[in-house]
């Protein structure tokens, strides 16, 4: 018998799909990720939520007030940026998923549902390269939502620590007896010397009106012992003998007034520190609401993204 001269591909049928010369013959099917429409998408959204976020701001700023009974409140404030961010998210990564659905090659050979998970994979991938392009670019403004609450709290944990310094710690305002300042401290030390108006005119015996009163000295006293107990009755007696010094005052009326005196420091003190607890717990509470909230705001946009590429998907397609 004549052997044959046809070669492997006329012997052997094609068993490639149909769907292989859909779009004429010869030419094969797409892969399953377009990454051009993808690339598209996510580009478009990153713009877009670059848009949305300097409009935002310039909202927001013109909103605020540094005038008192003007502008909106803290809770305001923070409500409108969560409900901002997360109009931002849904807006921008839908509009991306979108464009990665439609920009997409057609699946002619695929099936419905094949092709439902294409686009929803699409648009998630979108989503996603925007999502990580926005970070690495606008690292800066992720941290500030993330960190405002915790800086804000900051701001004001630092703001009663330093009351706190000019209450009590005169020691470190006042670093010379001749120093001067207008602290809390400073006045709860003058009054401590003050001369009773009730006392003799003339200074004590050995009594030095001539030099200023030692305010860092005993500042410092009252700072060694404030934030543990009360004053040590050596040092009592110690501050009492400069008052009575100083004051004209009998020893014992002298101890009274520095015991009086040491208390209200203490006083001022304790209630510092509940004022920096209290805003060290507020800013804590709210990086955590800030951080949840980001992540809801996140996740809508990635179902947005999502949804909408099936839709474009299917606008491509029928």
């Amino acid at each position: 018998m004549p052997v044959s001269t046809l070669t492997a591909s006329e012997q052997i049928p094609d068993q490639r799909s149909p769907s292989t010369f859909a779009h004429g013959v010869g030419v094969e099917e797409p892969g399953a990720v377009s990454w051009p429409a993808i690339l598209a998408g996510a580009a478009a959204a990153a713009a877009l939520s670059l848009i949305l976020l300097v409009l935002g701001v310039g909202l927001g700023l013109s909103a605020v007030s540094p005038w008192s009974q003007e502008g909106i409140s803290a809770a305001t404030w923070g409500i409108s940026t969560i409900v901002w961010i997360t109009f931002c998210q849904i807006v921008a990564s839908g509009m991306g998923g979108y464009l990665a659905g439609r920009l997409r090659v057609r699946w002619a050979g695929a099936q419905l549902d094949e092709v439902y998970f294409r686009d929803t994979a699409h648009g998630f991938l979108a989503w996603a390269i925007a999502s990580l392009a926005t970070a690495a670019l606008l690292g800066s403004v992720i941290s500030n939502v993330l960190g405002g609450g915790l800086q804000a709290g900051a701001s004001v944990a630092g703001s009663a620590l330093t009351t706190s310094t000019a209450a009590v710690a005169g020691a470190a305002l006042a670093t010379s007896e001749a120093e001067s300042d207008n602290g809390p401290m400073n006045y709860l030390l003058d009054t401590l010397f003050r001369k009773d108006a009730a006392a003799t005119s003339t200074p004590p015996i050995g009594g030095d009106t001539t030099t200023p009163a030692p305010t860092a000295e005993v500042a410092r006293i009252f700072m060694n012992s404030i934030g543990t107990g009360a004053l040590p009755p050596e040092d009592v007696r110690y501050v009492g003998q400069v008052v009575a010094q100083r004051t004209g005052l009998t020893a014992p009326d002298a101890e009274k007034r520095v015991v009086d005196a040491y208390s209200r420091a203490q006083t001022q003190w304790q209630e510092v520190q509940t004022k920096t607890k209290q805003a060290a717990d507020a800013a804590r509470r709210s990086s955590a609401y800030g951080a949840l909230w980001l992540f809801v705001s996140l996740l809508a946009g990635a179902f947005a993204a999502s949804w909408a590429a099936t839709f474009g998907g299917r606008q491509r397609d029928f």
